[in-house]
């Protein structure tokens, strides 16, 4: 089996735990015949040549900011065929003051609506709220989520702001509720793919936190996200 090459690149805010969250992932990686790089900060992307000979990125990394000539090294590591991953803040909600990166990645958090008012305590399960991640009839048929039924979570559910050259896989509703300024439920894409030059992104965000990413759905995607994220031989 040819060995590939994985760069996991972690940081930013630690409330979802990047180590941690990554850490799940790294077995599954090395036992796909991946060699696994890590890196705690985005210097890396600034490296052709280390960018150049990395078949897959999976990137941790909520908030914080990236510098022009890192966006541009995994920019053009992408459009040159080297796959794009990673989960909730840590892809779709990185780097907010970058409209390139949001570019690239062709969604972005916009906020994770909370319960009522009145059933705040003040921590973070405010935001935590049931709802259903559905698969949508491409999602059926696409081989990182084929088999997977519509399920539950009880999370944060994300609502993304994002462009029509996304490939959506997997969709959740937030409903109109009497407290909200919203005035008709709102679907916003919970899983999708997109094509950017030779390479492969794919975003999947649920993933608040260690249990979410535990689900075995919703780790199946991400491990299957990897997978088909990866250089394939066409781009190469």
């Amino acid at each position: 089996m040819t060995r590939k090459k994985a760069l996991v690149v972690r940081g930013g805010w630690e409330g979802h735990e990047p180590v941690r969250a990554t850490e799940l992932f790294l077995p599954f990686l090395r036992d796909h015949a991946y060699d696994v790089r890590v890196e705690e900060s985005t210097d890396v992307y600034a490296d052709a040549d280390a960018m150049a000979e990395t078949d897959l990125v999976v990137q941790c990394v909520t908030m914080s900011e990236i510098k022009p000539e890192q966006l541009s090294g995994l920019s053009a590591a992408v459009v040159a065929g080297t796959g794009f991953t990673g989960w909730h803040g840590g892809i779709a909600d990185s780097f907010r003051a970058s409209s390139d990166y949001l570019h690239l990645v062709g969604g972005q958090f916009a906020t994770h609506p909370g319960k009522e008012p009145c059933e705040r305590t003040g921590d973070e399960s405010d935001n935590f709220l049931p709802h259903t991640i559905t698969v949508t009839d491409l999602g059926r048929e696409h081989p990182v989520t084929a088999g997977i039924e519509d399920f539950e979570l009880d999370t944060e559910q994300y609502w993304v702001l994002h462009d029509d050259l996304i490939d959506v896989l997997a969709t959740t509703t937030h409903p109109a509720r009497p407290w909200q300024p919203w005035h008709r439920p709102v679907t916003s894409p919970a899983v999708w793919t997109r094509q950017w030059g030779a390479g492969r992104v794919v975003v999947t965000t649920p993933g608040h936190s260690l249990d979410v990413l535990e689900n075995p759905n919703v780790r199946t995607v991400i491990e299957r996200g990897m997978l088909w994220a990866t250089r394939t031989a066409s781009a190469s």
